[in-house]
């Protein structure tokens, strides 16, 4: 029995997988047309065919090659929903929609996901079911948006929110991330080329200093050691990076703890700290302010802000202030209890809630909060160009010091 529902599960795996056929057909008026679908079968191609006016004469299925296949980015969701809002607001029907921007879209990952979006709400399916069936994608938020879209009749109001909350999502992102790659990279260049001066010039000056038959001072001595460490144990420190990293890879994924415990670093790091402050601030307006608009209820809104506002700790204050406003009291008065939001920012929404503009007060703090990661970002990477060079110079040209030392020092004995 168990064995009839392994093979009844794998055959319905099998039917629910979309292939790619090309068509040919002749239209209403005698025309010879041709194109594309996606579909389980030939049959469903040909049946999707006749629906649209065209007779089929040929239907292939295509041989598609999975090797090379791109990864789907947030950035190639976000262009998705523009392109849905900007078609459905044209006036075009949902699944001819999802037909076009699949068929234009230049990530042949991305367009078979739409095009197995558009299959499913073709045979019936609502747009949020059809999205849920792939959360990596689309979020609880995303989904959140596009039900209310749907439930109101006003989807590609909605999608063109959802495409709007998603390019300021990710400006913010891409600033936070010009602030900290730069940084790291230049720091990770300098460990290399410290690492090749180590194995490979300083032992030319060992061998150098062997020929003095005189004792070096403590400094070059210091650089000698570790040039012998990295030269005959190399493989051990590679080896063992290579376990730190996965090991603490496999208790990230494991431990919440550790993760609120690194959020907390972050967020009380000198500099940086206020940026992913201002950072979390900014989402945590933005996303509230467009499931406000939405018309979804505060509670269950607040439910999906949590996970959006990227920190740890904002969402645990966040379910906190969700939990409070589900017994009844006011966004503002539920804020108050929470250290991490600034005075304006409750202020602020105490004044949207009492004057009814809680939307339009959220949409301004968000704004402020963005220019101020924006600012700040300019600021962190004038500053970090001199620091760097400092860093830079003093690593590099203390070990040119520690080799020059034994040369100075017989110099002045001669």
């Amino acid at each position: 029995m168990a064995t009839r529902a392994i093979k009844k599960t794998k055959a319905k795996a099998k039917t629910n997988k979309n292939y790619l056929y090309k068509w040919v057909g002749t239209d209403p008026r005698g025309k010879r047309v041709k194109g594309q679908s996606r579909a389980a079968n030939d049959a469903v191609v040909r049946s999707e065919m006749r629906r649209q006016g065209v007779v089929p004469v040929k239907v292939t299925k295509q041989i598609e090659l999975s090797v090379g296949k791109k990864k789907i980015t947030s950035a190639d969701v976000t262009f998705f929903s523009r392109q849905m809002a900007t078609m459905l607001s044209a006036g075009v029907p949902l699944v001819q929609a999802f037909d076009i921007v699949g068929r234009g879209h230049a990530n042949p990952t991305m367009q078979e996901l739409i095009m197995s979006i558009r299959a499913d709400v073709q045979s019936g399916t609502s747009l949020t079911n059809a999205l849920r069936k792939h959360p990596l994608y689309f979020d609880d938020l995303f989904c959140n948006l596009v039900h209310a879209g749907e439930e109101a009749g006003v989807l590609d109001t909605l999608l063109d929110r959802i495409a709007t909350y998603k390019e300021k999502t990710e400006s913010i992102k891409k600033k936070i991330k010009k602030a900290m790659v730069y940084p790291a990279t230049v720091i990770a260049v300098g460990i290399v080329v410290t690492a090749i001066i180590l194995m490979f010039v300083v032992p030319v000056f060992e061998d150098l200093f062997n020929s003095f038959g005189t004792g070096l001072p403590a400094f070059t001595q210091m650089v000698v050691d570790m040039s012998r460490f990295m030269r005959d144990y190399w493989w051990i420190v590679v080896l063992g990076l290579a376990v730190f990293v996965i090991i603490i890879s496999a208790i990230w994924k494991r431990s919440a703890r550790l993760r609120e415990l690194f959020d907390q670093a972050m967020l009380h790091m000198p500099i940086f700290g206020q940026v992913f402050h201002n950072s979390a601030l900014a989402r945590f307006s933005r996303t509230t302010s467009t499931m406000f608009a939405a018309g979804v209820p505060l509670v269950e809104a607040l439910d999906s802000v949590a996970g959006a506002t990227g920190s740890v700790v904002y969402g645990k204050a966040v379910h906190s202030i969700r939990d409070d406003v589900a017994t009844g009291q006011s966004l503002h008065l539920a804020m108050e209890q929470q250290v991490l939001f600034p005075h304006m920012v409750k202020q602020m929404i105490a004044i949207g809630e009492e004057s009814g503009s809680l939307e339009d007060m959220l949409s301004k703090v968000a704004d402020y909060y963005e220019e101020e990661v924006d600012n700040a970002v300019d600021a962190i990477s004038s500053l970090m160009e001199p620091l760097i060079m400092v860093v830079l110079g003093t690593l590099v040209g203390g070990l040119v010091v520690a080799m020059y030392l034994p040369i100075f020092k017989l110099a002045a004995a001669i």
